[in-house]
């Protein structure tokens, strides 16, 4: 129980890649933090193996979300959902204010894609879904193509099979808490 008394935000959109933000949850759960997801709407669709999957209830709307809430920020990837994430104001001022906090951050695969929009990431290590890594490279970003890079508190990996570093790392950020960033 590691992370009792911690609480967590999941930011995600329809078209999460379902492993992405099921695995995590459950890890961090076990260790006995709160996850909340957030979004725009009552409920989000995943997507797994090319199809829609899973639905699951939003537990509060990102609109109305305090950053002062939450001790950590998990992104889960998935093609879609990052990309409808970098559009929406409500989610990148949430993700910038995050950034700000020096609170720990995790976003894996393509979940880094709306950490872009925050203008934050110049001079960062960070690792993603390897076609996403040019974005990351022009955001001033330098990348590393390794199972799980953390930077200052700041997570990233890069794709479903890096799940468990991913977790464990997420884990041990929170159980640290809050990073200098600047």
């Amino acid at each position: 129980m590691k992370l009792k008394n911690k609480k967590v935000a999941i930011i995600t959109e329809n078209g999460f890649e379902e492993s992405e933000l099921t695995e995590p949850k459950k890890a961090l759960e076990n260790e006995g933090a709160e996850t909340s997801i957030l979004s725009t709407g009552k409920t989000v669709k995943g997507w797994s193996k090319g199809n829609w999957s899973i639905e699951l209830p939003v537990d509060g709307s990102i609109e109305n979300a305090n950053v002062e809430d939450f001790d950590a920020l998990m992104i889960p990837g998935g093609v879609i959902n990052p990309d409808k994430m970098r559009r929406e104001k409500s989610f990148i001022e949430f993700a910038t204010r995050f950034l700000q906090s020096g609170k720990p951050v995790a976003a894996i695969c393509h979940g880094p894609q709306l950490l872009i929009e925050t203008g934050m990431l110049k001079g960062k290590t960070m690792t993603s879904f390897s076609s996403i890594k040019t974005d990351l490279i022009n955001a001033g970003v330098n990348w590393k193509d390794e199972e799980v890079v953390v930077d200052n508190g700041l997570v990233t990996s890069r794709s479903p099979k890096d799940i468990p570093a991913f977790n464990k790392k997420l884990i041990e950020e929170i159980g640290e808490g809050v990073h200098n960033r600047r």
